[in-house]
């Protein structure tokens, strides 16, 4: 993999995706795991805990998809308009997660908060499996004509396979959204968060490994370049590692080390992702001689290079921005007066 203008954006579009899924992926989390809360003060709770982050952390989806935009205008444009359907629907899932935190606390009457709290678990969890399935697509292929444009319909992307990752992402980031909640909580909710976190983990173990032999059989062209070069294998160990270090941490109640684990599977597996894509962007199914890939997608030399300086600029704004916010915040989640 040679470090040239567009291997450099593609790492660069996979580095702030990967940011997006670790940050994003425990607010998501969260929202799936809200309902199993019983009591108000328990579910304010697991809302304040993101309370201070989560639009923060939206961020790095904006930054992502400007990246996307300004180097690989071809993919933005065949994503965004042949996935439109898709794209509405993630679109409102995130608007009505938004409002939900915002609006569930305004009024004291039991049936507003319930219905609030359904919209947050609703679109948190349509969010995460909207996001998984459109990966298992790309994975997967989809397919494009000659000119590059999507040939499909929204029916076309509800495929076994891609359905499948998407569950394994609800899983992914309820199991790092439980591991967040045990670091920002305490006491008793936070035991009744450990005991959600051990099923948590098993759901999403199953699923990771449904998820990999159906890969290993069905899209074999992801692991190509392991098999091409076996070290890269190394990859995968660490995320199966981290895997399995983090029911150690949390019966030790290490949740700090526990979380750091559980962020190292998800960047292992979306690094597995850009392994398997590389150098494509969106693969062509049946046709792979359609697919977008880092060179026929890209902007010019010149607007990459540019866009190269705006961005040495702009993204560790957004990491400082990101490091700041969660230094001020840190700390376990205490209810008052401004409190959702």
């Amino acid at each position: 993999m040679s470090l040239d203008l567009n291997t450099i954006w593609f790492l660069l579009v996979g580095v702030l995706f990967t940011g997006y899924a670790i940050l994003d992926g425990f607010d998501l989390g969260v929202g799936t795991l809200h309902l199993f809360s019983k009591t108000d003060t328990d579910r304010r709770t697991l809302i304040n805990a993101i309370g201070p982050v989560w639009d923060g952390n939206e961020v790095w989806l904006v930054t992502g998809g400007g990246a996307l935009f300004a180097a690989f205008p071809h993919v933005y444009a065949t994503v965004f308009s042949g996935f439109y359907l898709a794209m509405i629907l993630l679109l409102f899932a995130l608007i009505f997660r938004a409002v939900a935190i915002e609006f569930r606390s305004k009024q004291p009457m039991a049936w507003w908060r319930h219905a609030w709290d359904l919209s947050f678990f609703g679109g948190s969890t349509l969010g995460a499996l909207l996001i998984g399935v459109a990966l298992g697509n790309l994975a997967w292929g989809v397919p494009l004509r000659a000119d590059g444009e999507f040939a499909g319909s929204f029916w076309t992307l509800l495929k076994p396979y891609p359905l499948l990752t998407g569950i394994t992402t609800v899983a992914l980031f309820a199991m790092h959204g439980a591991i967040y909640l045990g670091l920002k909580t305490e006491g008793a909710l936070q035991e009744r968060i450990r005991g959600w976190t051990r099923p948590a983990i098993i759901v999403f173990v199953i699923c990771y490994a449904a998820t990999t032999v159906a890969t290993l059989l069905c899209v074999p062209h992801m692991t190509d370049r392991i098999r091409e070069q076996p070290a890269l294998f190394l990859v995968a160990l660490v995320g199966m590692l981290a895997i399995a270090n983090i029911p150690r941490e949390v019966h030790h109640g290490r949740d700090f080390r526990a979380f750091l684990s559980s962020a190292a599977v998800i960047v292992s597996l979306l690094a597995l992702f850009g392994l398997g894509m590389f150098p494509n962007l969106v693969y062509s199914n049946p046709q792979p001689a359609h697919s977008w890939n880092i060179h026929n997608a890209a902007s010019s030399p010149r607007t990459l290079r540019n866009m190269l300086i705006i961005a040495a600029i702009g993204v560790p704004l957004v990491v400082t921005y990101t490091v700041s916010i969660y230094w001020i915040f840190r700390g376990k989640v205490k209810l008052d007066a401004s409190s959702y």
